[in-house]
């Protein structure tokens, strides 16, 4: 058995984010191979979002100790907590690094002895950095698009227009309001064969809420209810022609970006700040934009546009990378191999070493001098 573990006391959502997606499309592969999976959720009982997955096997503890008795590989999603566990854990790193100094030691403490994966090879330079760790230890496991991405049939645009369409979720760090001060440059504004659309996703969050009556009140975007499957997600990708991914830089670092490689395999180009690790999900599709900038995002959808839609050959290329039969397998691989020292048994053994007591040292004696005691 293979148990993730979801962030305590929270409910796992549908719709709202890469980690949500990674981690219970990577349960349902491991399922469908027959390896036996599940996420396992904290304080919640039967209210942790299994109603939204019925597919996927949950299980729920009432306390985070009880995670330390399950007879199982344990994967912690994101939230380093440091609990015994009966066998070496691992953790994947879906975030970058806290910025906050009061949460560092408790993502320090809580990687010690833990096995390491990150989302991208940034993501594994950037934590490596962080807790002064060799890069070599984090591996990369990469996020993926389920497979109804690259399936989903693509409806003729009939409309005349270019439709552009923000699936992050509605909060600062995804970049809305940079692409809000993009709908009002001229290149953009003054062209009405242009169409903006968000989705609600993270509209259960208070910063969300507000994030989502400003989307309301603005003229140049509809809003449409956030998507809760791959499915109905993929189905609204194939109606759009760009998918906009404008990820604020200034204190948040994209640490992959699903939503590009998910609209790729959806046939759609993707305009994306060029930063974190967004540039590793180039699957053909994507215009790299300056971040934080409004006039830079604005040329990239113009770039975009003049580029005329994804071809079909193009698509079905970008729907062979980042697939989840190739993230499984990885994630299997790291599983299987040796695993890498944690840096708590390195300080541990440098600090035995340290102690010890030193060897004596060796006397010289003459040739003669030995002679004479061994005839004594």
């Amino acid at each position: 058995m293979i148990s993730f573990i979801w962030s305590p006391g929270n409910p796992l959502p549908a719709g709202t984010g890469g980690s949500e997606n990674y981690t219970v499309g990577q349960v349902r592969e491991l399922n469908r191979r027959g390896v036996p999976a599940q996420v396992v959720t904290v304080g919640l009982g039967a209210g942790d979002g299994r109603d939204d997955f019925t597919d996927i096997p949950f299980l729920s503890l009432a306390t985070l100790p009880e995670v330390g008795e399950l007879d199982s590989t344990v994967v912690f999603v994101n939230e380093p907590h440091a609990v015994p566990t009966r066998y070496p854990a691992f953790l994947i790193l879906h975030n970058p690094p806290p910025i906050r100094e009061r949460h560092k030691a408790f993502a320090i403490e809580g990687t010690r002895n833990r096995t390491l994966i990150a989302t991208s090879r940034y993501a594994a330079a950037l934590w490596s950095e962080y807790l002064d760790v060799d890069v070599s230890t984090i591996s990369v496991v990469y996020p993926f698009a389920e497979p109804c991405f690259a399936a989903q049939s693509r409806p003729v645009n009939e409309t005349g227009r270019t439709r552009i369409l923000f699936a992050g979720r509605l909060s600062p760090e995804k970049g809305i309001y940079t692409l809000l001060e993009t709908l009002h440059i001229d290149i953009i504004v003054q062209d009405s064969a242009l169409t903006f659309t968000a989705t609600t996703a993270g509209a259960d969050k208070p910063q969300g809420k507000i994030i989502e009556r400003l989307l309301g009140e603005h003229p140049g975007i509809s809003v449409v209810a956030t998507c809760k499957t791959p499915a109905t997600m993929a189905a609204l990708m194939a109606g759009h022609d760009i998918v906009v991914m404008p990820s604020n830089s200034q204190y948040w670092h994209e640490t992959f970006g699903i939503v590009s490689i998910e609209a790729q395999h959806s046939g759609c180009r993707v305009i994306a700040s060029d930063d974190g690790g967004l540039p590793e999900t180039d699957c053909g599709g994507v215009v790299l934009v300056r971040p934080d900038n409004a006039e830079a995002l604005a040329w990239g959808i113009r770039e975009a546009m003049d580029s005329g839609p994804l071809s079909r050959a193009a698509r079905q290329d970008a729907g062979m990378r980042f697939t989840v039969a190739q993230s499984v397998d990885t994630l299997l691989n790291v599983f299987a191999q040796p695993l890498p020292i944690p840096p708590a048994t390195i300080v541990r053994q440098l600090e035995e070493l340290i102690l010890a007591p030193s060897a004596e040292v060796p006397r010289t004696v003459s040739p003669g001098t030995a002679l004479t005691e061994a005839a004594a």
